[in-house]
């Protein structure tokens, strides 16, 4: 029935459309359109679709204006949305058949592991990609400040003075800008900040530390108190260098540590032992800086410090303490009712703090006032008036109270100890056993490597001058905590775990120091060759050391050095340095520095007073002549060291050298020096001065010599070369008429050489007038030599005529019998003199065939025709 329904129902709507058509009349402005049912169905289906998407549902309609009073584009967000990405996510998806504890574990076992290993490999190639960035930033670093050094190089080279050649005076320059030479101080007061600003770090500590190096060595010529590590530390710290404070360590700090382990600092108490007062310099230090930090903190927060007018040093300690333990509640010295509420003791705190910052008079103060510290104020006080080496009753007792503190810590229900009691006892026995369980069980004890190198150098022992690991107290049973033992345990370690892979550079010397490691510490601070200059540093730490004669008491555990060995790596430091003006042209710096070497091999201060031992005298003085001897024979030496005339005593010789025989052996070995390196210019110098006229002469005669036979093989500079020799010995000559104090020795010497010195002009007469053409007038004077037999006239006779003929003179014969034979050749004989002088020279030649002359003079005489 329904069926017949529809169809009846579709049968009218079709009736009704063809009815209508057939009374449609055609329009002009709407043409027909003729439409089948599927086209009907697919437009009104599309129809239907519009107008879906045009009526938005209420709710997306409040989310758009949502959206929209947010300030919000919901179009762009649906676009968006449109483009997404699937990433891999690790979720608690399990199988249907995981359905106990154990598969669950497993399954979160599996997902926990493979994300772990997915980060890991985030993590490593994050890493890689962070190492490879930073190599690359450091090689251009490195390239740039090689560029810059090069430049700065060039900028810097050495400025020359040209003076007067015949005063002796020559060029000069300068490696860094020279200050002013006069006066002792302990910093250079002449440097200009303006000028300084525009220089690198180098060159400001070069120039300040060499004010320094010379008022040192003006102090120990004149016997009058330095102390240079004071004045190295005020140098530098005009440079203001460390002014960023990015570093824990700075070179400020460890200049500091110098001048306490040498002593100069008037709180240091000097033990007996050298050894010890260096490790108690070292504690001071350290004791220092702590009590700089207190006073930050008290500045910092003065608030929780509270500590009012109060200036003690006890009240500054409370004053810490107030702000260390704020977490603890009300402390004992600030408890008004003790009956409200048991106070937090803090006597071993205080003991301990005062101790650490250097009040060992408020810590004994604290002992003696306290009920829980009345057995231990007796072991306090006769450590600190011992200065630490306590007697081994002392020690046993301290020994004693540490193991019963941790025998109760072992104990169930027991309360808590206190650990600063710990640390009191231990420090006062200095037993080896308790230290390492210390360190063994209590890894995390101290804050700061400061606090840790306190408490390991407030327990060190004497150690029988070094000689032992350890010293054995009450029968066996107690060996004490040396040195050696400190320096093994931070030996362990390597330089990179201190320094933090290089970036608080100084932290590693630092703790060498501290752990009186002098040498380690100035050969690792030599190496650097970064932009801060801790090279040069390390130079003037070593001149310090050196100085004050300690780098022998620095011994490294398990490398023991000679003494002579530590003196001469340190004496080669100092040199070395020296050397690099000595390049530049600066002899004057080069000869303070060069001084400082020699006094580091002989001992130090005690060298320039003649009192130290008597090998390193001997050591000392070798070194000085040897440098001294490099800077003679530099341009401009002979004048820096030897003045304007004499034999030093206006020059820098006569400070290092001031007895005058002594002056004149050394400058008789440099003249023999430079001649046996061929430096005849300043060995007749020198030899004019000490006044060996005849070593001068000999020597001029030689070089004259020398030219006269250069000359003759038609050398074209010889001439101006020959004027020079001649000149130079006629001036000594006349210099010898005036001098006095001549041994006759010496004159029947220097007329000996007068001799030599005619007979080689009259040689060099003859050539030169072989050379202009003036044949005859040649052969007439050789025909008038007297010391050769070459006259016709003469009677023949064979004598050895080189017997009492000077070397110089026989080796410019065969010059004047070639010249003789070219003159023969070109003159016409007329009379028969020419073929008797012909005669006599060819017997003369004859008679000396034993003679190594020329093979050239020889064939000559065999070609002559008579």
């Amino acid at each position: 029935m329904a069926n017949d329904a529809d169809m009846s129902g579709w049968t009218d709507l079709l009736h009704s459309s063809s009815k209508l058509i057939e009374q449609a009349a055609p329009s002009a402005q709407f043409p027909p359109l003729q439409r089948n049912l599927d086209q009907l169905e697919a437009l009104s289906k599309k129809l239907k679709a519009k107008t879906l998407r045009a009526e938005a549902p209420s709710q997306s309609i409040a989310a758009t204006r949502l959206l929209a009073r947010e300030g919000l584009n919901a179009e762009q967000l649906a676009r968006d949305l449109k483009s997404f990405e699937l990433k891999t996510t690790f979720e608690d998806v399990f199988p249907a058949e995981a359905t106990t504890v154990e598969e669950y574990l497993q399954q979160v076992h599996e997902m926990t592991m493979l994300s772990a290993v997915q980060e890991a490999q985030k993590d490593n190639l994050r890493s890689f990609n962070d190492y490879m960035m930073s190599v690359l930033e450091e090689d251009w670093q490195k390239e740039k400040r090689d560029f810059l050094q090069s430049l700065s190089r060039i900028s810097t080279l050495p400025r020359t003075d040209i003076r007067d050649s015949n005063s002796g005076v020559s060029r000069q320059g300068q490696i860094v800008p020279m200050t002013s030479r006069s006066g002792v101080s302990s910093a250079p007061s002449s440097l200009e900040p303006a000028l300084l600003a525009n220089k690198p770090v180098i060159e400001k500590k070069a120039a300040a530390y060499a004010e320094v190096v010379k008022s040192l060595n003006a102090a120990r010529k004149n016997g009058s108190p330095f102390k240079p590590a004071a004045a190295f530390r005020n140098a530098y710290e005009s440079l203001k260098l460390d002014l960023s404070g990015a570093k824990s360590v700075s070179m400020l700090k460890i200049w500091h540590l110098i001048m306490t382990l040498m002593g100069e600092d008037p709180t240091v108490k000097w033990s007996s032992s050298r050894r010890m007062s260096l490790v108690m310099g070292a504690r001071r230090h350290l004791e220092w800086g702590h009590e700089k930090y207190v006073m930050d903190m008290i500045h910092s927060h003065p608030a929780q410090a509270a500590l009012g007018g109060a200036v003690g040093n006890l009240q500054k300690i409370r004053a810490f303490l107030r702000m260390r333990l704020r977490d603890y509640g009300v402390l004992d010295f600030d408890a008004t009712d003790v009956r409200r509420q048991p106070p937090i003791d803090t006597t071993w705190q205080q003991i301990y703090f005062c101790l650490r910052t250097g009040y060992y008079d408020d810590a004994l103060g604290v002992a003696r006032t306290s009920r829980l510290s009345q057995q231990f104020t007796p072991l306090l006080a006769e450590w600190i008036a011992t200065g630490g080496m306590v007697s081994a009753e002392t020690a046993a007792a301290a020994s004693e109270e540490c193991e019963k503190i941790l025998r109760m810590v072992d104990r169930v229900g027991r309360p808590s100890y206190d650990k600063k009691k710990l640390l009191l006892h231990a420090i006062i026995s200095g037993s080896r056993k308790l230290v390492d369980r210390l360190l063994r069980e209590l890894p995390t004890i101290f804050n700061t490597i400061e606090d840790f190198l306190w408490f390991m150098l407030s327990a060190v022992r004497d150690s029988s001058g070094g000689s032992s690991p350890s010293v054995v107290l009450n029968g066996g049973t107690s060996p004490v905590y040396s040195l050696e033992d400190l320096q093994a345990y931070l030996n362990k370690f390597e330089p990179s775990y201190y320094t933090k892979n290089g970036k608080d550079p100084l932290v590693y010397p630092y703790v060498l120091l501290l752990s009186i490691q002098l040498l380690p510490a100035v050969v690792h601070l030599s190496k650097d060759m970064g932009d801060d200059g801790y090279s040069i540093d390390s130079v003037h730490i070593s001149i310090v050391l050196a100085d004050y004669g300690v780098l022998s008491e620095g011994s490294v555990s398990g490398q023991k050095l000679g003494v002579m060995d530590v003196f001469a790596e340190t004496s080669s430091i100092i040199r070395q340095y020296g050397a690099a003006y000595l390049r530049h042209g600066d002899l004057l710096m080069a000869l303070e520095y060069y001084a400082q070497a020699a006094a580091a091999l002989g001992g130090g201060q005690l060298s320039w007073i003649g009192t130290g031992n008597t090998d390193q005298q001997r050591q000392r003085t070798l070194m000085l002549k040897q440098l001294l001897t490099e800077i003679l024979l530099c341009d401009g030496g002979i004048y820096l060291l030897l003045g304007s005339r004499g034999i030093g005593e206006e020059g820098q010789l006569g400070r290092f050298l001031t007895d005058g025989k002594t002056r004149q052996q050394f400058l008789i070995e440099a003249a023999r020096q430079c001649q046996d390196a061929g430096l005849y210019d300043k060995s007749i110098e020198i030899e004019k001065r000490i006044g060996a006229f005849s070593a001068a002469l000999d020597t001029i005669n030689k070089c004259l010599s020398e030219a006269i036979c250069a000359l003759s093989r038609g050398r074209l500079d010889g001439e101006s070369t020959i004027t020079g020799h001649i000149h130079s010995g006629n001036e000594i000559l006349e210099t010898f008429k005036y001098y006095p104090d001549i041994s006759p020795q010496e004159r029947a010497n220097v007329m000996e050489q007068q001799t030599v010195l005619r007979q080689l002009e009259a040689i060099l007469a003859i050539h030169r007038l072989a050379k202009s053409g003036a044949h005859l007038d040649a052969l007439r004077e050789i025909a008038k030599v007297p010391f050769l037999p070459l006259d016709p006239r003469a009677a023949d006779f064979i004598t050895d005529v080189f017997k009492n003929l000077s070397p110089h003179v026989e080796a410019c014969v065969p010059c004047l019998l070639k010249d003789a034979f070219n003159c023969l050749d070109n003159v016409t004989d007329t009379d028969g003199s020419i073929r008797a002088l012909r005669t006599k020279i060819t017997n003369f030649l004859a008679n000396n065939l034993n003679r190594n002359w020329p093979r050239e003079l020889y064939e000559k005489a065999s070609r002559s025709s008579f």
